[in-house]
């Protein structure tokens, strides 16, 4: 049973910084990818981070140097540090999981079987 809930989304002034949480419940002993995803109103899902079982990071050409995807030591919360935001990092934000290897760069959505109930970030000018 895979599980995922994030936290920590809200409203920010365009330039801040906002820390994402994903409380993640993921049976041991199976190859798995955690990644986080984004989507905007209107537009299709856009891959941003992803994480192997070995906290081996992949990060987004559009968000890198801006967005840092990270794990605690106990393997239970994913994280996304986002830096110097948007306006057009406005969407909602979800913690995803699969089975398996991790696609080549983050991959499509569609890659991940295991999606949160998201969370929304609002980046004002």
């Amino acid at each position: 049973q895979v599980g995922l809930m994030e936290s920590g989304g809200g409203s920010v002034q365009s330039g801040g910084s906002l820390q994402l949480s994903c409380a993640v419940s993921i049976p041991q002993g199976r190859r798995y990818c955690l990644a986080w995803f984004r989507q905007a109103l209107g537009k299709e899902p856009e891959g941003l981070a992803s994480l192997t079982e070995y906290n081996q990071p992949t990060s987004a050409p559009s968000v890198k140097g801006r967005f840092t995807i990270d794990e605690n030591n106990a393997k239970t919360n994913i994280y996304l540090y986002m830096n110097d935001l948007k306006v057009e990092d406005t969407a909602m934000y979800f913690c995803v999981a699969k089975f398996g290897y991790c696609p080549a760069g983050v991959g499509e959505a569609d890659a991940y079987a295991y999606w949160g109930p998201g969370t929304q970030v609002t980046v004002s000018s």
